[in-house]
């Protein structure tokens, strides 16, 4: 009994002690306590609350009972997975009183699910969730780059998930790796996750530490449980939210999490992405090889074509030399009548000017009027005289066509041949060539010497053919040759 306790007058025959609230309420407590230190209570979480302190008040229920339940805030901060209403849980804690209410309550220190038939539900009903949000949408993923050149890492350092991905690695094409070393299950596993694809996101290019180019969150197998913290909304959020394309690896082939849904690429194995991530160099450069050889021989036979095509044009071709200088001496001959005829032109436009300017009163007035026409004629001048250019290189041009189709040469083009004599003078009949005499027969390609044997003789006459008819005066038309 304390001292603060209060005691009535007792009704007559009655001994027991009559106790105040408060002590009836804290006996209660620490009966409670001491009998309840630790328990574990299965139920469905009702009526959860998150208060603005931190702290997070709930119910656990079954059929026949109702618990209510209290999480600290630190203990809140701390639990492996996030609580809602409808999940079946076992929590362990230590039973109270809350003498204000007089109620009793469990105080949590840790929760889990109950069974992995809970697990799955939750799966499922989270994942549906995620998909009505568009953060599983084929259209939000992005492709791989084909050959990064910064590849970050999200695991544990010490087990063999990180030793396989580099491994393989450098087997296939050596690549620059980033590890951000986190936990992969249990407590706090999912913030670190979580944390570590942001973070990555959050590096500037340029900056000391490379931002990477290609992102692979990857861990080992095991139980649903184990594997847990990868079906997280604050992992798959940050996976969705990733503009690094990310390559999920967890657990093996059969395993299957929700960050799976919100990567741009799944993995059966942490192998497997490293695979995915880069190519394989020796095959790479075979097939460089092959490429370039090909475009090599594409080249050659380009070449070839061209250069033989050029030869053909160059053995059509005159000798161009000979016609462009005898148009050049025309052109010049030109230039020089039409610079003298400027001059006499110019000489007359002076005298006039000389005789109208004796005549003039104000001798500079008279000189700016005459200024103006001398530049008006002179501009005539000019533009005859480019009239006359362009009028004669025209008629350069028409008569270095008509020299063309006159040159002997087109007549041995067509198979005749030029006789000349040693000296190189032509001869014209054959009275001109008498025995041992020396010729020179010029061809088309080019030309040969050869000795007369004998003198000319009378060539047969033909036999007059009786004239034909004419029969209309305007079919007559005489031979060029």
């Amino acid at each position: 009994m304390t001292e603060n306790s209060t005691i009535s007058a007792a009704p007559s025959g009655d001994n027991r002690p009559v106790y105040s609230v408060s002590e009836l309420s804290l006996s209660l407590k620490r009966s409670v306590e001491e009998q309840f230190g630790h328990v574990r209570v299965k139920g469905e979480i009702s009526g959860l609350k998150r208060a603005g302190s931190g702290h997070v008040y709930l119910a656990l229920k079954d059929e026949d009972a109702l618990l209510d339940g209290v999480m600290w805030k630190g203990t809140a901060q701390k639990l492996g997975l996030v609580p809602e209403d409808g999940m079946e849980v076992i929590a362990t804690g230590r039973l109270t009183t809350y003498p204000g209410r007089s109620k009793y309550q469990i105080v949590i220190e840790s929760l889990e699910l109950a069974g992995q038939g809970a697990l799955l539900k939750l799966l499922e009903d989270r994942r549906k969730k995620l998909l009505a949000e568009g953060l599983f949408a084929p259209e939000r993923k992005r492709a791989l780059p084909f050959l990064p050149e910064v590849i970050g890492v999200v695991t544990s350092p010490t087990g063999a998930v990180i030793r396989d991905i580099l491994h393989r690695l450098r087997d296939r094409f050596p690549r620059h790796v980033l590890v951000w070393p986190v936990l992969v299950q249990g407590e706090g596993a999912a913030a670190q996750i979580a944390a570590a694809i942001e973070g990555f996101n959050n590096i500037q290019p340029g900056g000391a530490v490379p931002r990477p180019d290609l992102l692979i969150v990857a861990r080992g197998g095991g139980s649903l449980e184990d594997l847990w913290a990868f079906n997280e909304e604050i992992v798959v959020r940050a996976a969705a939210a990733s503009t690094i394309p990310l390559i999920s690896a967890v657990g093996h082939e059969t395993d299957t999490t929700l960050i799976d849904f919100a990567s741009d690429r799944r993995a059966p194995t942490p192998t497997a992405a490293a695979e995915m991530a880069v190519p394989v160099r020796s095959e790479l450069l075979l097939r460089i090889n092959e490429s370039g050889s090909r475009v090599m021989r594409g080249a050659v036979r380009l070449l070839d074509a061209l250069t033989k095509d050029v030869r053909n044009l160059a053995r059509g071709l005159i000798e161009p030399q000979r016609y462009i200088d005898e148009a050049t001496q025309k052109v010049d001959d030109r230039a020089e009548r039409g610079a003298r005829a400027m001059k006499v032109l110019l000489d007359r436009r002076a005298s006039e000017l000389a005789g109208t300017a004796a005549k003039l009163t104000t001798p500079e007035h008279l000189i700016r009027v005459k200024s103006t026409k001398f530049d008006m004629a002179l501009r005539d001048v000019q533009r005859a005289w480019r009239a006359i250019l362009i009028n004669k290189g025209n008629e350069l041009k028409q008569v270095t066509r008509v020299l063309d189709s006159l040159s002997y040469q087109r007549v041995l083009d067509r198979g005749f041949a030029l006789v000349a004599n040693a000296d190189g003078q032509p001869i014209l009949d054959a009275a001109s060539v008498s025995a041992g005499m020396a010729l020179d027969i010029k061809f088309r390609d080019g030309t040969v010497a050869a000795t007369a044997t004998g003198e000319a003789t009378e060539p047969a006459k033909p036999k007059r053919a009786a004239p034909k008819k004419e029969t209309s005066p305007k079919n007559k038309q005489g031979t060029l040759l």
